[in-house]
C-alpha cells in the first residue's frame, strides 16, 4: 500500500466510520500532508509507513517549534498524527505508532471566553422577529445560548430531531456520539413558530421540499457554520457593538450560567457531549463569581463585613 492509499483509507474511516465533519477531516488531511513533506524534504524516512524510531518524531516536533506555532497548534498536528498511526497500528500497516512515545508541548490553560447576560438580550433584542431572516437569527441565538450546541451541530440540527412534547432535542455530536439536551418553554414556542411559518418561507426560495434541516439561509438551503458566524457578526454591528462573539463562546456561556446557578458538575458534562469530565472542569474556573457570592453569604467574618455595608 502506498503513503497517498493509506491517507485515503484513513480519510474515508474518518468521514464514514467516525462520521467526523468535512472540515475536521480536512484538517486531518493536511496535518499528514504536512508530515509527509516533511520526512521527504529532509530524508528522516523512506516513507510514512517505513518510520523506524520516534527520533523523526521528536525531529518534527522540534521542526514545528522552531516555526513559531502555538503549542495548541503543534498539539493539534500530534494528535491528528498519532490518531493516524494509532489507525495503521490496528490494520496492520505500520508496527508501532511512535507518536505514542513523545510528548506535545505543554499548552498553557486558559480560561474560556464568554457572553455577559446583558449583551445576550441586547443582540436577541435586536433580531426582526417579524421577518423570516429575523426570526431565524433569534431562535438561533436561543438555541446557542439555552441548549450549549457547537455550530456544526445546529446546522446539522433536523427537524425530526426535535420532541416538542418531550422539550427534548437529539443532538448528533463529535465521533458520532448522541446525546439528548433540554430545551426551555418559550424556546420550545419559537422554534414550532419558525418551522411552521417563516422556515416555509425561506424554503420556498429553494424549492428543495426534501431538506429537513432546521436552519436555512437567505436563499432556502442548509445553514452554514460560516454562515452562522456571518449572521453573529451582522448582529453585533446592528448593536452598534464592537465586541468579538463566536458561536463557541455562547456555548462556553450556557455552561458558565448552569454552573453559575447551582448546577452539577455532571449535568453540564452530559449537556455539553464533553467526553471526560476534566474538559467540563474549566467552567468552574469561569464561575469563580458565583464562588465568591457563595463565601460571602456564608463566612462569618464575611457576612460581618457585608451587614455593615
Amino acid at each position: 500500500m502506498t503513503e497517498q492509499e493509506a491517507i485515503a483509507k484513513f480519510m474515508d474511516y474518518l468521514a464514514n466510520v467516525k462520521n467526523y465533519s468535512s472540515n475536521t477531516v480536512l484538517s486531518y488531511h493536511k496535518d499528514i500532508q504536512e508530515f509527509l513533506e516533511f520526512i521527504h524534504s529532509e530524508k528522516m524516512a523512506p516513507s510514512l509507513l517505513s518510520i523506524r524510531n520516534n527520533r523523526v518524531c521528536k525531529n518534527y516536533i522540534s521542526y514545528l517549534s522552531s516555526s513559531n506555532l502555538a503549542s495548541t497548534s503543534i498539539s493539534r498536528k500530534l494528535s491528528s498524527l498519532r490518531t493516524f498511526y494509532q489507525y495503521l497500528l490496528k490494520s496492520g500497516d505500520v508496527q508501532t505508532n511512535f507518536f505514542e512515545e513523545v510528548e506535545a508541548p505543554k499548552i498553557p490553560k486558559r480560561l474560556p471566553k464568554t457572553i455577559k447576560e446583558n449583551e445576550i438580550m441586547m443582540l436577541l433584542n435586536v433580531c426582526d422577529q417579524t421577518t423570516p431572516l429575523g426570526f431565524r437569527n433569534y431562535c438561533i441565538l436561543e438555541i446557542l445560548y439555552g441548549c450549549g450546541l457547537r455550530v456544526s451541530e445546529l446546522c446539522a440540527l433536523e427537524i425530526k430531531d426535535i420532541d416538542f412534547m418531550d422539550l427534548t432535542i437529539l443532538i448528533h455530536g463529535k465521533g458520532s456520539k448522541d446525546r439528548v439536551v433540554i430545551m426551555f418553554e418559550e424556546l420550545k414556542d419559537h422554534l414550532k413558530r419558525y418551522i411552521s411559518t417563516f422556515r416555509l418561507d425561506l424554503l420556498y426560495r429553494s424549492k428543495d421540499e426534501t431538506n429537513r434541516h432546521v436552519f436555512l439561509n437567505k436563499n432556502g438551503t442548509t445553514l452554514t457554520p460560516r454562515g452562522v458566524r456571518v449572521i453573529l457578526n451582522q448582529l453585533i454591528k446592528d448593536c452598534g457593538e464592537t465586541f468579538h462573539l463566536s458561536p463557541h463562546m455562547l456555548r462556553h456561556s450556557f455552561a458558565t450560567a448552569l454552573l453559575n446557578r447551582g448546577a452539577d458538575m455532571r449535568s453540564v458534562q452530559e449537556l455539553l457531549g464533553h467526553e471526560n469530565l476534566s474538559t467540563t472542569q474549566i467552567y468552574t474556573h469561569v464561575s469563580f463569581e458565583h464562588v465568591r457570592k457563595s463565601y460571602e453569604l456564608s463566612h462569618p467574618r464575611a457576612s460581618k463585613i457585608n451587614d455593615k455595608k
